[in-house]
């Protein structure tokens, strides 16, 4: 287990940049979580702050650029990968499976996103049907609520490096 500290207000979160990269095979410029804030056995809360040097802000409205919500799903599933890795087996962890996303419902985007701005992603499990993952993903921006969604994910074998 990562080891656990306490932020000023005595919520708990892990900061580990390690712990992140050994869960999820996705990598800057692809890499949407900067931060676990929390992490128990119902939820994942992590975070990440847009760079206004993001690759897409050039082409993704660029004279008021905001965060596709392509990216702002992809953040949230990145979180709830990360989530997954307390329920996988230690068959699967050592077999080397990763979760990949099999579909997303009820997708609903609220507000938007723009450079330097920090969201919030929470990622909870609702159900597990044979080797099917459901999760429920919500995430925030300044208190406001930008995205929520389920998706379903599978594990498969980690793809081999090029």
């Amino acid at each position: 287990m990562k080891s656990q500290e306490n932020n000023s207000s005595g919520e708990s979160y892990f900061d580990s940049r390690a712990a992140i990269l050994s869960a999820i095979p996705h990598r800057p410029p692809f890499l949407f979580v900067d931060r676990i804030e929390s992490w128990t056995d119902e939820e994942i809360v992590c975070s990440y702050r847009f760079k206004p040097t993001e690759f897409f802000f050039a082409g993704h409205y660029p004279n008021s650029p905001i965060v596709p919500g392509v990216i702002l799903c992809e953040s949230a599933m990145q979180a709830g990968a990360i989530f997954l890795t307390r329920l996988f087996s230690d068959e699967e962890r050592s077999a080397g499976k990763v979760p990949v996303v099999g579909r997303m419902t009820d997708v609903k985007f609220r507000n938007l996103v723009r450079p330097d701005e920090k969201i919030e992603q929470r990622v909870a499990l609702k159900e597990k049907i044979a080797g099917v993952f459901i999760l429920k993903a919500k995430v925030t921006c300044q208190g406001k609520t930008v995205l929520t969604f389920d998706f379903a994910v599978t594990m498969i074998d980690r793809p081999e490096e090029a």
